[in-house]
């Protein structure tokens, strides 16, 4: 990413990369993948003995039980119920009898990643379950030694759902808060069946949307933006050949056979009229999906996945460490191409991975017992822990995985813009930290019947640094890719309204700089903070990135804002570590101490475990390898308060901006080995988040990424953490439309191609024996 004004590299520190360094071909993504295959080789027990598939849009878990039932829990990415909770779609339970996967010990479960599917194999008996890559249908194939019959049954569980007193619903569900909820949770609806299928859906009738506007006192602007909640109807058909409806909820085979094929086509609509309108859509889906032949689509299926794996790769060896970290990389890189295609983007707190078994009426779900639509901490996006799945797509090309989570803030800006001029009379636009997908707080932070424009939630009140962090996102794709347009019709509008926020909420002071206060310095520093450091950085770095944009995609006007904002900016705030070289309590520093970097300008008593000071390596790199002020950036992470390796923690990413090779690799294995109770281990445990915690795993691959390759302008750093006792095949994406493959072995670059190849030039290898 290019930073403004330009550093020079100084050349004692830097060793240019040899022109006679060998070319090879690296090889194959794919044949690194393979090896990362899981197979399990007896049956599971309940939900948490799953393995996930998706297509970036519709996802499942898939588990075996005892009695030889294959069971999946079923997720689409825009399943959103009338309260703007995120669920399931159901359970579809597969029953053969007899059952061909029980009674002998040849049975195994594989999860393939190479084609992004599950098999189950038991004495020459196959079953097979993929999701289509390339069309919102989800295939089941059987085929069996000997004949037997089978039966598709789909499982419910909201059936009757009002949220008054207790229910497995309103658990953990922080949006809406108290029992004056204004509206009920509906049942999901069975409908008719066909001859050869069934059909449901979850109908909104109702939509908690206005009184979101209501209740935050933007009831101005009901009628402008189109309610998203509102008739929006959710659900599938499951069909196939040979196949009877039982009832509603029952597929059956009509006589024994050998060859059985399932197919479950799901669909969302919104703003239909009723469930007849959307059925009538679903049917026409259904007759375009059905023109695809089945091996013609497994064909194309395996295509997406292979050009998926090839298209980046980090594999990693040298001890059991090394492989666990390998592994865990493409884990978390395969759980994001599962569900991160779709028209939202994946949620931190367990993405479309969630798990649950069914709840009596009456007892609310919890973080140890609860229905397969609870998650903890809610349906809202919270801006710090959901950015961190999505930084690492940029170095590993997935470009598209990416778009759902640019999208969201892009369609969301326009009600942005003008609940700042309804607030504060001004232009420009800010993001709550933790926000419905709509792009308002939830009523927990705002409050019920809360008098004042202002949110409640101490936590949340000031905290909207993180859109200059989606900022630094889409000038880092843009950077890789080239795309104008993204930059004109996307950056340029999205930074504009933004960075005119910060110019015109703030006051000056004496000097006129802006002071920006009232403040917060993330969650850690709340209500009291004076020019907080995550703010001033994001500001110091993405005005001169939006300042090199092509000019034609912005005004002159703008390009002057920008500037004017800039030259505007409060400094870094600096000051001395204490004693013992910690960050010091309310600003008090030893005068003997070392000069750091400060979490703000002023501010108060720590509630939570950030370190908003060290934002000026990760995500702004402001400092780092290679630039000035490196040795006071690593005093600043020496003296931090709240060391932390797994979950949000920043120490990865932190740590391997600043070369600090120990610490990264002691993060990166911590983060890569952060399992919970699940059979399937990279379902990542909640350190504080919900199961799969995608953010620990995010920040893994941010960190590996960064320990290998680190970009600055068109400088492409190599090994600027990399430990010696790893060795690693890797291809990685930089700026300029740039691809990097290579090979280390003990701290040497063994193998390099680049491509373009005049990039070649500009790739350097850092050495870590320098700092300064």
């Amino acid at each position: 990413m290019n930073h403004f004004p330009r550093v020079k590299f100084y050349p004692i520190l830097l060793i240019m990369v040899a022109s006679a360094l060998k070319m090879c071909a690296a090889p194959k993504g794919c044949q690194f993948v393979n090896s990362y295959d899981v197979t399990w080789n007896s049956p599971g027990t309940n939900e948490n003995d799953s393995m996930p598939i998706g297509n970036g849009d519709i996802a499942a878990n898939v588990w075996t039980e005892q009695n030889g039932d294959i069971v999946m829990l079923l997720a689409k990415a825009d399943a959103w119920t009338e309260l703007g909770k995120l669920v399931k779609l159901g359970r579809l339970r597969i029953h053969l009898e007899p059952n061909p996967f029980t009674g002998t010990g040849s049975f195994s479960q594989s999860l393939q990643l190479e084609n992004g599917c599950i098999e189950f194999r038991n004495d020459g008996n196959v079953m097979r379950v993929w999701v289509d890559a390339n069309h919102p249908v989800m295939h089941i194939t059987a085929s069996l030694k000997r004949s037997a019959s089978l039966q598709a049954k789909l499982e419910l569980w909201r059936t009757a759902h009002p949220l008054r007193g207790r229910s497995p619903d309103k658990g953990m569900m922080y949006e809406v808060g108290s029992d004056s909820m204004p509206v009920d949770f509906e049942a999901d609806i069975v409908l008719a069946p066909g001859a050869n299928s069934i059909t449901w859906c979850h109908f909104n009738t109702n939509s908690i949307y206005p009184h979101v506007l209501e209740q935050e006192h933007l009831e101005s602007l009901i009628s402008k933006y189109p309610d998203p909640l509102f008739h929006r109807c959710f659900g599938a058909t499951l069909r196939g050949p040979g196949l009877t409806s039982v009832d509603g909820r029952t597929l059956a085979s009509a006589a024994p056979g050998r060859d059985f094929k399932l197919d479950l086509i799901v669909l969302t609509e919104t703003n239909v009229e009723s469930v007849q309108d959307w059925q009538s859509q679903l049917d026409a889906l259904v007759k375009r999906v059905e023109t695809v032949r089945l091996p013609a689509a497994w064909r194309a299926h395996e295509r997406w996945w292979q050009d998926f794996w090839n298209r980046s790769w980090v594999h990693v060896t040298g001890d059991p460490d090394a492989e666990r970290v390998s592994q865990g990389y493409a884990m978390q890189r395969y759980m994001m191409a599962c569900s991160s295609r779709g028209a939202y983007p994946v949620k931190f707190n367990g993405g479309l991975f969630t798990v649950g078994h069914d709840m009596p009426d009456g007892m609310d779900s919890s973080t140890t017992n609860h229905n397969p639509d609870f998650r903890a901490w809610g349906n809202c996006y919270w801006n710090q822990n959901n950015r961190l799945p999505y930084w690492p797509l940029i170095a590993s090309g997935d470009y598209d995985l990416l778009q759902p989570w640019f999208n969201m803030y892009l369609n969301d800006l326009p009600l942005e813009k003008d609940r700042t001029q309804i607030y504060y009379h001004h232009d420009g636009a800010s993001y709550p930290e933790t926000m419905f997908f709509f792009g308002l707080p939830s009523l927990h932070d705002f409050g019920w019947n809360n008098p004042s424009n202002t949110i409640r939630s101490t936590w949340q009140r000031y905290h909207i640094q993180g859109s200059l962090e989606v900022i630094s996102q889409m000038l880092d794709d843009y950077d890789n890719t080239g795309d104008t347009n993204f930059a004109r019709e996307a950056i340029v509008p999205f930074a504009d309204a933004i960075v005119t926020y910060y110019a015109e909420h703030y006051p000056r002071d004496a000097d006129g700089k802006i002071r920006i206060v009232p403040a917060q310095s993330l969650e850690t520093y709340q209500l009291v903070a004076v020019n907080p450091t995550p703010d001033i950085a994001g500001l110091r770095s993405v005005i001169p990135l939006l300042l090199q944009l092509p000019s034609d995609s912005s005004t002159v006007q703008q390009r002057d804002a920008w500037m004017k904002t800039f030259d505007a900016l409060p400094p870094i705030p600096l000051g001395r570590t204490t004693a013992e070289g910690k960050i010091p309590p309310m600003g008090k520093g030893d005068p003997k101490g070392m000069v750091t970097i400060l979490p703000a300008e002023e501010y108060g008593r720590t509630h939570n475990s950030e370190n908003p000071e060290l934002y000026v390596a990760f995500p702004y790199r402001l400092y780092g390898v290679g630039r000035p002020g490196l040795q006071l950036a690593r005093t600043a992470y020496a003296a931090r308060r709240s060391p932390q390796k797994t979950c949000w923690g920043q120490d990865g990413t932190e740590s391997s901006v600043l070369g600090l090779t120990d610490e990264a690799q002691q993060s990166v294995i911590s983060e890569f080995s952060n399992f919970g109770d699940e059979r399937f281990p990279w379902f990542w445990k909640p350190a504080h988040d919900w199961i799969p915690d995608l953010d620990n795993g995010g920040s893994g691959m941010t960190t590996l990424q960064q320990m290998l390759m680190q970009c600055d302008g068109r400088h492409i750093i190599l090994l600027p953490a990399w430990p010696k006792d790893w060795s690693a095949h890797f291809k990685l994406h930089a700026p300029y439309q740039t691809i990097v493959e290579g090979s280390v072995q003990n701290g040497m670059i063994t193998s390099l191609r680049v491509t373009p190849k005049a990039r070649k030039k500009d790739v350097i290898i850092w050495n870590p024996s320098n700092t300064e």
